[in-house]
């Protein structure tokens, strides 16, 4: 079925054609075209979460296999057309006052999440409408990802306890402004910690060292997403150097852990319910190579999760996986020498691993482990 996503797409192909059919058309207003509607046949088309009033609702039901699938109550869309960004997910947010957060739609959308039971809610409304959500999201975010080479698609991992005042920070915003400069999609789960460096990297791409460095001593003022100007500093450097727009990062964090806000730095958002879907997912199209920057337990995981894709090649190919921190990786947390270990054994194929401390073994990495096929 072709995707029709907004009132002006829906417009021309109403225009264009005399008769409706096999198209699907998603969270669009439909009232403005009634009286064209009520006269054009249409069979065999999708409506999800579009607005209509009972006469036109009437007339396409009746019409021949159209499929009608109505928003429930819930302080979400269950059918976006389009993944998140700073201005959807903080409308209302004022930077003037922290406090204001608790009215955005993210908080809004967490506090019905926890008070519905979060991952283990009952009632059949609510998790069918967050699983419709979930499968809204995956869809624009497929849409998103075309306009990017797969090679080129590049995912950070790290802790969300990482401060604004650690060098590792520092590290990550320098490798991934420095990667957005030559092409890549940015991504990362999409909250704060190193996560956020990854979208600030991105968000500063084309601009000075002197302009960066500017915008770190703003973001510093508040070191952790747990202070309260953390929100407030993040839209005050946003306001100060606006992003170029040929520079894209992808964003992809969940409610399940919606203690942590995420990142506005990211110029789309595609957030999700389901905390296996989101990291799955983002694992999965991030061909181009994976970092990973110290973390605890979540990052663990992924590290394995990575590692088992690129084993089986479950999307096709494997892609690199690079560490950030020599001495992390393998003397404080020494899964680097395990994974090698896994690969010499032929626990693992396909891996395709590198270590390096400084953005400059990270960038060389990113770029030289990619053309390798290691079998």
């Amino acid at each position: 079925m072709r995707e029709i996503h907004s009132a002006s797409e829906f417009e021309k192909v109403l225009a264009q054609n005399k008769r409706l059919t096999r198209l699907a058309f998603q969270a669009i207003d439909l009232n403005p075209f009634k009286e064209k509607l009520l006269h054009t046949p249409i069979n065999k088309c999708l409506f999800l979460g579009c607005k209509m009033d009972k006469d036109l609702m009437f007339y396409l039901q009746y019409e021949q296999e159209n499929q009608l699938f109505p928003e429930l109550d819930m302080p979400f869309h269950m059918f976006r057309s389009e993944l998140y960004d700073k201005e959807s997910i903080y409308k209302n947010f004022d930077r003037e006052d922290p406090k204001s957060y608790y009215y955005t739609p993210d908080h809004v959308i967490y506090s019905h999440y926890v008070n519905s039971g979060k991952q283990f809610a009952t009632d059949i409304s609510v998790t069918l409408a967050q699983r419709l959500h979930d499968h809204a999201i995956t869809d624009a975010l497929e849409e998103f990802i075309k306009n990017f080479d797969p090679d080129k698609r590049v995912a950070i991992m790290g802790g969300h306890q990482l401060k604004r005042t650690d060098e590792d920070y520092l590290r990550v915003v320098k490798i991934s402004k420095q990667l957005a400069e030559k092409g890549y999609l940015m991504m990362s789960g999409g909250g704060p910690g190193a996560m956020e460096a990854t979208h600030v990297g991105a968000w500063m791409a084309g601009r000075s060292e002197a302009e960066l460095q500017q915008a770190l001593e703003v973001l510093v003022q508040a070191p952790s997403f747990e202070d309260d100007g953390w929100l407030a500093t993040s839209f005050e450097v946003i306001e100060r150097f606006p992003r170029d727009e040929k520079y894209e990062s992808l964003g992809i964090p969940t409610w399940a852990y919606g203690h942590e806000p995420p990142s506005p730095f990211a110029s789309k958002i595609a957030k999700y319910f389901a905390n296996s879907v989101r990291e799955e997912g983002l694992l999965a199209i991030a061909m181009g190579g994976v970092i990973f920057s110290p973390g605890s337990a979540g990052t663990l995981q992924e590290i394995f999760q990575d590692a088992c894709q690129n084993h089986y090649e479950t999307y096709g190919k494997a892609s690199p996986m690079i560490f950030l921190n020599k001495q992390f990786w393998e003397e404080e947390l020494p899964i680097f020498p395990l994974m090698h270990k896994l690969k010499a054994r032929r626990r693992y194929r396909h891996l395709q691993l590198g270590i390096g401390s400084e953005p400059e073994e990270i960038l060389q990495l990113i770029e030289t482990l990619g053309q390798v096929q290691d079998t």
